[in-house]
């Protein structure tokens, strides 16, 4: 195994910890309400105060990787991350562990926030860095499945606490492999403010940002209406809600991991994006015909695979396309404004739905989600012509190595 992989690795283990301190502690909330004596409005914040955390830090500790070097940023976000899951597992009653979630917020977003871009920096070629990011694609959907069925089997087996405690030694093993493995991008120096002006004199940069805002604010309106509707409509517990997930995890890994960056060499970014999307709406479109009493294998499987595949296809390719379009000098700033575009597109997803939920039941915010995915995809249609019309008036083949140099 080289060091760029070992590197790799323990960039998106890093990831793969953040995401599912979320799913995992969701299961528990039960537990830690009847263990610490919650109130139904305070135990709320064990979830939002993490959140809150994590995304007031992004933007900050994306600069901070720019003017002082990713790697010691990173480093420091993953040891307050580790040593606040301890403090969250020994946690003696509700203020105690609300200011644990605050703390080990802001250590998964210092080092979420970078993560983007060393990979950038790891992997200047093109095809390289889209095989990189098709990885994190993968951690982020398989995240939360996962992270349901494990937060069940370790509040059942043994505590609510261990969905914490079992991100002490994980993070220990993460930070003495980063010591040694992950080198992370030189300080530059560069001033500018919080988001400097050169930011967003790349147009895809911005452009390809728009996407990733659809893109997040479709996926995270899957998994909520599909979540309440599993449980709500057709009984699931949380264990098999969370083993329901794991097929479309799984043809996310297979489209993101297998052949994403294959098709992306032989049509193009732009053009892999595009299908990657339209295959998202049809997903979506799919699932907006739901049944008030369906089936999970005839009313939801369909439409979840067709949404992964759609997906797995997609999120590399946005992704790559962002960072790709950046100078070295902005590889913080912009992993952690990219990554915050990532939490916005899900909050507005998620507060979006709940809402069209409440007042025009399920199909209303599947609809919502395949209209938000139409308009990335014609954002998307939009740079794959500008990048045609850039190589050649006759619209020739183009790889993502020219992408990345646009």
């Amino acid at each position: 195994m080289t060091t760029k992989t070992v590197a790799l690795a323990t960039l998106a283990a890093t990831q793969l910890m953040v995401i599912l301190d979320g799913t995992v502690v969701t299961v528990a909330l039960p537990a830690i309400r009847d263990d610490l004596g919650f109130g139904d409005t305070s135990l709320s914040w064990v979830v939002n105060g993490f959140l809150l955390a994590f995304a007031l830090v992004l933007l900050p500790a994306g600069r901070a990787g720019d003017v002082f070097g990713t790697r010691p940023v990173f480093l420091a976000g993953l040891s307050i991350f580790t040593l606040a899951s301890a403090w969250c597992g020994i946690a003696w009653d509700p203020v105690s562990l609300v200011m644990a979630r605050f703390v080990q917020g802001l250590g998964g977003g210092i080092a979420s926030a970078v993560v983007l871009g060393m990979i950038a920096g790891l992997y200047p070629e093109a095809r390289d860095r889209l095989r990189a990011f098709a990885v994190l694609a993968f951690v982020g959907s398989i995240g939360a499945s996962v992270g349901t069925v494990l937060g069940g089997v370790l509040t059942e087996v043994a505590s609510w606490r261990w969905a914490f405690l079992i991100n002490v030694p994980f993070g220990i093993i993460a930070l003495i492999v980063a010591l040694r493995a992950v080198e992370g991008t030189p300080p530059t120096g560069t001033k500018g403010g919080l988001l400097p002006r050169g930011l967003f004199a790349e147009r895809r940069f911005a452009l390809a940002n728009l996407i990733l805002v659809t893109l997040t604010f479709a996926g995270f309106t899957f998994q909520f209406v599909t979540t309440l509707y599993l449980q709500d409509v057709l009984g699931f517990g949380a264990l098999a809600t969370g083993l329901a997930f794991l097929p479309v995890s799984g043809v996310i890994a297979v489209a993101s991991l297998g052949f994403s960056a294959a098709l992306a060499e032989r049509f193009g970014s732009e053009r892999i994006l595009v299908a990657g999307l339209l295959a998202f709406v049809v997903g979506m479109v799919y699932l907006v015909r739901l049944p008030e009493s369906g089936s999970f294998l005839l009313d939801v499987l369909p439409g979840a695979v067709v949404m992964g595949l759609g997906f797995g296809l997609a999120m590399p390719q946005v992704t790559a396309l962002a960072m790709g379009a950046l100078a070295p000098e902005y590889a913080g700033i912009g992993s952690g404004l990219t990554t915050t575009t990532q939490q916005a597109g899900g909050f507005l997803g998620t507060l979006i739905a709940a809402g069209l939920l409440t007042t025009s039941g399920y199909a209303a915010a599947y609809a919502s989600a395949a209209v938000a995915l139409a308009v990335g995809a014609v954002v998307a249609a939009y740079l794959l012509v500008n990048a045609a019309r850039a190589r050649d008036p006759k619209v020739s083949e183009r790889v993502p190595e020219e992408a990345a140099r646009l």
